[in-house]
């Protein structure tokens, strides 16, 4: 039964409240930083305004990519991906699991497709009505499929994706910058007031406070940092790190895995002037995937690979590169070959 109209007001209301904590927090830091420690306690004007111009840039990008992860949509698949009319009334029609896969089945030979269930189903979404692209997941919170979906966060009431990986782990990693800036320049005065050897004043408990404080994130902040940046140098995303893709062949962890540098491309873009700022740079688009281990046929291969901007340098978008010395096939039958040629489908390893 789906919840009433004023129960998911009130859900979407209560899913903000972290949201709200974490700019509380934000501006609290600004005036114990500005007020506070500047204004009131640094008597030295050269000091105070270095401290205040390395503070202020570390802010205004951590703002910047924060509220980019907050405010960028959830990318859902395309029309491509629902049932035409035929097939959607037959899939509705058929009662029994196995005819409605063989109507999912029908309609994903047209899609570049390939991982599947544990089970080896066609994914497939029953809420949304779509087959579900690879590296796709339904969000209940967010109430649609989400392309490269890595997982719902609530200190952003988002979801994090296709759409908006980049801009989380810039967040990251400026939030633990800001705490490093806040920590660096606060301790010399978080030590004299604590040995008392500065009045006992009004400043005293906000730059004690905030030292705490602003340590205690950066080491939580920093490990979820680098937790992610280990997942970005893998190509994998939280949920794939926790279950491994199934493809035709079974589950790959590193099915998606493309080498190190081609993998940070994927996420950051292939021009590094790009890779600090919150703006949109990721390759692809977040509905087909090159993958290390996957059932395509070379001209399949060749179009999943055009799509997702890999080049002739990439040794992956040619035919010539599919029977170089770095890609090996096996022919679905293990043996059959016409011409010298690969016959049907065929298994293309790529070897990051």
């Amino acid at each position: 039964m789906a919840p009433s109209p004023a129960l998911r007001c009130c859900r979407r209301a209560l899913n903000w409240i972290p949201v709200l904590f974490v700019n509380l927090v934000i501006g609290w830091s600004y005036y114990a930083y500005v007020v506070e420690l500047c204004v009131y306690t640094i008597p030295n004007n050269a000091e105070r305004i270095t401290y205040l111009v390395f503070f202020h840039i570390f802010l205004t990008m951590f703002i910047w990519s924060y509220w980019k992860t907050i405010w960028s949509q959830p990318a859902s698949p395309s029309k491509a991906f629902g049932l035409p009319r035929a097939e959607k009334e037959m899939y509705e029609r058929e009662e029994q699991a196995e005819r409605q896969q063989e109507v999912l089945k029908k309609v994903a030979r047209g899609l570049p497709v390939y991982t599947r269930t544990a089970g080896g189903a066609v994914r497939y979404c029953d809420i949304c009505q779509v087959i579900k692209p690879d590296r796709c997941h339904h969000c209940s919170t967010c109430e649609m499929c989400v392309l490269k979906m890595d997982h719902h966060c609530p200190w952003v009431n988002n979801c994090v994706g296709f759409s908006n990986y980049k801009f989380f782990v810039l967040f990251l990693a400026f939030a633990s910058l800001y705490c490093v800036v806040i920590c660096a320049t606060v301790v010399k005065y978080f030590l004299k007031f604590w040995s008392n050897k500065l009045p006992d004043t009004g400043a005293k408990f906000h730059i004690l406070f905030l030292f705490v404080v602003a340590a205690v994130f950066f080491i939580s902040i920093s490990s979820l940092l680098s937790y992610h940046l280990w997942l970005v140098g893998k190509n994998r995303t939280t949920i794939e790190a926790f279950r491994a893709p199934f493809f035709a062949n079974g589950p790959d962890k590193n099915g998606f895995s493309l080498g190190h540098s081609r993998n940070v491309a994927e996420v950051f873009g292939d021009q590094a002037k790009y890779w600090i700022c919150p703006i949109f740079s990721s390759l692809g688009d977040g509905q087909s995937f090159v993958t290390r281990l996957v059932q395509i046929d070379p001209e399949q291969a060749k179009g999943v690979l055009q799509q997702n901007g890999k080049s002739p340098a990439d040794r992956m978008e040619t035919a010539d590169c599919l029977h170089s010395n770095n890609i090996q096939h096996t022919v679905d039958d293990g043996k059959e070959k016409v011409d010298g040629a690969l016959k049907d489908s065929v298994t293309v390893e790529i070897e990051p």
